[in-house]
């Protein structure tokens, strides 16, 4: 039985068909993200969900819909399953009693992008590949630098200096070499562009969908959601968005869900999240638009969807489309008055982030748009630890022998 039934790549804006045996980075036809696609006929026949709940609970779990084709080629910090939380309190105090908290704050490095390294970083050393490169706002950089550092690769990262300080600490720990911009994470991209280029290939681009196999390890938050629900799916579920590889790599999960007859009946409502301070998709969204155009002088201090033009708007513009979801901003400090709030009624130190789906939540259904029997998923793409910033303290300070009253 095969580990993996991937069987090529697909461009996902002309559907022309490419090598999945070979590194490659964008379509050689049109420039746009490769998808890459499985034999569904030959998982439907190997597995079933019954066989699925006998394994590990992790992301591998999956294997016969990702991408690594030899075990012994799989890099792991043990990825995957993170709880699907009921948030009771806070839901009654948002009107939505059925909500719950997807929250990858508990996976290795602290973020969800652990799931894309896991899977991306596997299968570039199943491919030969010896150095990455890749732009970051932080936590993705991480990621990729760590599973990296166990997979034997050496890694390349740039990031913005005003990333959180913890993420380029992790780089340093793992021996990566690390550079910082003054600037967003569109100049950290250019500068890894130029390296690549100049590298006669021995330097492999590993930025946000100029591979094919991140989104792979992202799509696993859809399936795992779906197994944890029963092999149903909710209502809504909310993503934040900055580069949109975790939403379009969730709506990738559940069609193939639905095409294995692991899920059936209409697909969740997605909807795409963004900072009022950043919100290149949301005004394509309003705009009827089938691509975003560039934002100018973005800033938001949920600093992981600070992108100003992601090179997958079109595929998170389709996703939104397809399953007739929304998009959606939030200021900066309602997200900032949301994380206190999850954090005061739930124990939950979400990132802001998460903070602003959340916010968003609460938003869509004081507006209608959610309804109070909607099952609603928010998606905690990390830990609050990693941002320390974002709740100041002003707490006393006493004396050895003071008393408390």
């Amino acid at each position: 039985m095969s580990f993996s039934h991937l069987s090529h790549l697909e461009c996902g804006r002309c559907g022309a068909d490419h090598d999945s045996e070979r590194p490659q980075n964008l379509c050689a036809k049109c420039g746009s993200p490769l998808l890459a696609r499985y034999d569904l006929a030959a998982v439907r026949s190997s597995v079933s969900p019954a066989e699925l709940a006998t394994r590990a609970p992790d992301l591998w779990r999956y294997h016969e819909l990702l991408p690594v084709r030899d075990p012994r080629a799989v890099t792991t910090l043990g990825e995957g399953m993170t709880p699907l939380l009921p948030m009771a309190r806070y839901g009654e105090r948002a009107g939505l009693p059925r909500l719950l908290m997807k929250d990858e704050g508990l996976i290795p490095t602290g973020s969800f992008k652990a799931r894309g390294a896991a899977v991306g970083v596997s299968r570039a050393a199943e491919l030969g590949i010896e150095r990455l490169a890749m732009p970051t706002n932080g936590n993705a950089g991480a990621a990729w630098a760590l599973y990296g550092a166990r997979a034997g690769l050496t890694a390349t990262v740039v990031m913005p200096v005003d990333a959180p300080e913890i993420t380029r600490r992790e780089c340093v720990a793992s021996g990566t070499d690390l550079h910082l911009v003054d600037g967003l994470i569109s100049d950290a991209g250019r500068m890894v562009g130029e390296l690549v280029a100049a590298s006669d290939g021995r330097v492999f681009d590993t930025s946000t969908l100029k591979e094919p196999y991140r989104i792979e390890g992202k799509k696993t938050m859809g399936i795992e959601i779906a197994e944890q629900l029963g092999w149903r799916t909710p209502d809504v579920i909310l993503y934040p968005t900055g580069g949109g590889v975790g939403l379009i790599g969730i709506h990738k999960a559940l069609n193939e869900l639905r095409e294995l007859g692991w899920i059936s009946g209409p697909l969740p409502r997605l909807v795409a999240v963004q900072a009022e301070g950043c919100a290149p998709i949301v005004r394509a969204f309003e705009r009827g638009e089938r691509e975003s155009t560039y934002w100018e002088d973005s800033r938001t201090v949920a600093f992981g969807i600070n992108v100003p033009k992601p090179l997958g708007d079109f595929l998170i513009l389709e996703a939104l489309a397809e399953t007739s979801g929304t998009a959606v901003t939030v200021t900066d400090a309602e997200l900032l008055a949301e994380l206190r709030e999850v954090a005061a009624l739930e124990g939950a130190f979400v990132c802001p982030e998460g903070a602003a789906a959340f916010a968003a939540a609460r938003k869509l259904r004081a507006s209608g748009w959610i309804g109070a029997d909607d099952q609603v998923v928010v998606l905690n793409t990390g830990a609050g630890l990693k941002y320390p910033g974002t709740v100041p303290v002003d707490a006393p300070v006493l004396a050895a022998d003071a008393h408390l009253v």
